[in-house]
């Protein structure tokens, strides 16, 4: 039987790689030598994003010495993968036959999960890391630059990027801010510098369509999670939108980028580089299942694992695991869903949707979730092993 295991993380407990590895045990011992098992680790853009690319195009990862999200220095992957490597739906994407792709991770520079949870707050985070890889990609001569933007701490419009590319900003003072936060805003008059480096095409997977403004904007849908209060959205949401009319302005370009479907994901990071550096947006998911040939494996499988940390009702509209799901379906695949909990309403909704495919929860009842992220790998090589004797008794 061949089985392809294809989980993303389980947040705080198991990276997708190892999700994958863990499936994989408990399938071979469940199935024993009849298993043939592929594994693929997901990603959704966020931790992860980079080294599963690279690796799955036998690339190579360096580390480099950035600004992290709260100013103190970090170490940061940079990938790099020849675009020859790639599948040719992806090479379609770029326009690139033969040169280097450089992969960042905004997680790894500007991340969530590197805020301390009381020092949690878009107006003190900046991108500014991020931009200092994308020099360094630019210096080492990329040819292309994917930029995965899932898990960001950040709603800075991508300012502190720009600023790591030689933009400048200035006070009624005529002092320039060394280092430009969201709490620096109210105090800029004057944009000036420029972009000192001659970008390569920039991507920005996203699986997003929220505007960088409003009621489904940056700051209303992400910014409580980064850690915004409710009393401060008004005026974090008029000074969002002053410096994004001031960026437009500087850059000549029409405001209406502010509504550009993607603007609006991980704090506007995307808006930032579409108006000073041309950035394009992909659709992530698709690029990742192009990028890890994920149709021709669901093809070749007999069987599909696959899961998440959580599935609830907010999944059933996602990619990752859904979409691994919806195309086991297609290709009239059985489907088996594990995730460190499962809503019992969307674990119903799966199965009517997609009649071949099942889900599971990993956590043994009445575990505390303190010591279900711990046990994860274990609980899942037990949960794989349990319901594929279940399904496929030898």
């Amino acid at each position: 039987m061949k089985i392809l295991t294809a989980f993303d993380k389980f947040k705080d407990s198991m990276t997708a790689a190892t999700a994958c590895e863990a499936a994989a045990y408990g399938a071979q011992e469940a199935l024993g030598a009849s298993a043939q098992i592929t594994q693929a680790p997901l990603t959704d853009g966020g931790e992860g994003f980079c080294s599963i690319l690279t690796n799955a195009a036998d690339g190579f990862i360096e580390q480099h010495t950035v600004c992290g999200p709260l100013g103190a220095d970090l170490e940061a992957p940079l990938g790099w993968v020849q675009s020859d490597s790639l599948p040719e739906a992806v090479r379609h994407i770029f326009q690139l036959e033969q040169g280097k792709v450089a992969i960042i991770e905004m997680a790894a520079a500007a991340g969530l999960e590197q805020v301390p949870a009381e020092r949690r707050h878009p107006k003190h985070c900046t991108t500014y890391g991020v931009g200092e890889l994308i020099r360094i990609a630019v210096a080492e001569g990329a040819d292309a630059i994917l930029l995965g933007i899932g898990g960001s701490a950040t709603s800075d419009l991508g300012l502190g990027l720009l600023q790591a590319l030689g933009l400048q900003f200035g006070d009624s003072n005529g002092h320039t801010i060394e280092r430009i936060l969201p709490s620096d805003w109210p105090q800029v008059t004057t944009i000036a510098g420029s972009i000192e480096v001659q970008t390569p095409p920039i991507f920005i997977a996203c699986d997003v369509d929220n505007p960088l403004l409003g009621s489904r904007g940056a700051a209303a849908v992400y910014g409580p999670q980064k850690g915004l209060l409710a009393e401060e959205h008004a005026a974090f949401e008029a000074d969002s939108a002053s410096m994004a009319s001031k960026l437009c302005q500087f850059f000549n370009q029409p405001e209406s980028a502010l509504d550009t479907p993607g603007s609006g994901a991980a704090g506007g990071i995307g808006f930032g580089l579409n108006v000073a550096c041309g950035g394009q947006y992909v659709a992530g998911f698709d690029l990742v299942e192009a990028w890890l040939d994920l149709k021709r494996k669901v093809a070749e499988a007999d069987l599909i694992l696959t899961g998440e940390g959580k599935i609830d009702r907010s999944s059933l509209n996602g990619k990752g695991p859904i979409a691994l799901a919806r195309a086991a379906h297609a290709a009239d695949k059985p489907c088996i869903l594990l995730a460190g909990c499962v809503e019992a309403a969307a674990a119903k909704q799966i199965h009517q949707d997609y009649p071949n495919a099942a889900a599971y929860a990993i956590t043994p009842e009445g575990c505390p979730l303190e010591q279900a992220l711990a046990q994860g790998q274990e609980n899942l090589k037990l949960k794989t092993n349990h319901v594929l004797r279940q399904s496929y008794p030898r």
